[in-house]
Order: C-alpha cells, then structure tokens, then sequence
C-alpha cells in the first residue's frame, strides 16, 4: 500500500479503532470478543442491515475476498436536508476463534475494486491475537501496534511533550512600526 496514513481514534459510544486512509477511501478495523461456540459476522451483518435501513439507507449481501460482505448506501445527513446524499460502504467481518474482525471501507474504494485492493490486503494482513482471559462477547479486543509503530508514535508524543502550552500571562511577540 502506498502513501497511507494510520489513525487511532477513540470514541465513548465506539471504543478504539485503527482507521488506514489512502486519498478519499479508508478502511477502519476493529476487533471484538466472540463466543466459543458460534461467530458474531451473521448476525452482525444484520444488525448493520437494519440500522443502516432505519437511517435510510440501503444495503445488500455480496460475496468477497472474505465471504459474505455487507454493501451500502448510508445517508450522509439525514437530519439536515431533504436532499441528503448517499455515500457508499462495504462492511467486512472474519469470525476467528474467540474473536470477529470488522472492517469498514469508505469512500471511492467501496465501490471501486481497483481501489479496494489495497484496503483488503491490510485487512487480510490483520493478525487477532484473542489471548486465554475472559471477555463477553462483542467486547473490544486490545489494540496493540508493532513495534516500529508503537516506536513511532512514542515519538511523536514525546515531541509532543516538549511543547509546552503558551502561558497565557507571557507577553507574545509584539510588532513595531517605525516611519
């Protein structure tokens, strides 16, 4: 994949996520705890179908490089305007042991094969560790980065560290006119 950049966002009513964004597209991964028994992707899949129909969208099951996917039209605004526009998303999902990865596609690559590729080789690349500890399923599963970007990132907030607020109480850089 080339020129992408990697996220990690955080959000209360979503948890954590990596989002990989490339141009106008981006896939956003997460991973959940899954029952031993059964996978969570069936379902879940439906449950997308449902709210994404309430909402006013639009979508149906295809088959993809991963098996059944989910592929929709969601509403971009559909509390603001009469002419709300619809934007394009294909849903993802791998059941695992233990676990379910989800990936979210957006953008020109959700409906431009070309494009996604390079979106299904990361989520193909993903390695779910689920470790032995309980967890219910639909839980998030830990995030954890490889080590050239965890060091990276490390970096960066370390640099982030040595820039210290402005006090609000310094006197700031002053202009003088002289004629």
């Amino acid at each position: 994949m080339q020129a992408a950049e990697v996220q990690i966002n955080m959000a209360e009513d979503q948890g954590i996520w990596i989002a990989v964004l490339r141009g106008d597209s981006g896939l956003q991964l997460q991973a959940f705890a899954a029952p031993k028994t059964s996978g969570l992707w069936a379902e879940v899949r439906q449950e997308i179908a449902e709210e994404i129909a309430v909402a006013g969208g639009d979508s149906e099951e295809a088959e993809g490089p991963f098996g059944t996917e989910l592929h929709a039209r969601v509403r971009t605004d559909p509390q603001r305007s009469r002419r709300t526009q619809s934007e394009p998303v294909r849903f993802l999902g791998v059941d695992g042991p233990r676990w379910f990865l989800r990936g979210v596609i957006s953008g020109p690559a959700a409906r431009r094969p070309e494009l996604a590729r390079q979106f299904e080789e990361v989520f193909a690349d993903v390695v779910v560790i689920r470790g032995d500890h309980p967890a219910p399923p639909r839980d998030l599963l830990e995030i954890r980065l490889p080590e050239e970007a965890r060091a990276a990132l490390e970096e960066q907030m370390a640099e982030a560290d040595g820039l210290a607020p402005p006090d609000p109480f310094e006197r700031g850089p002053e202009i003088t006119e002289t004629r």
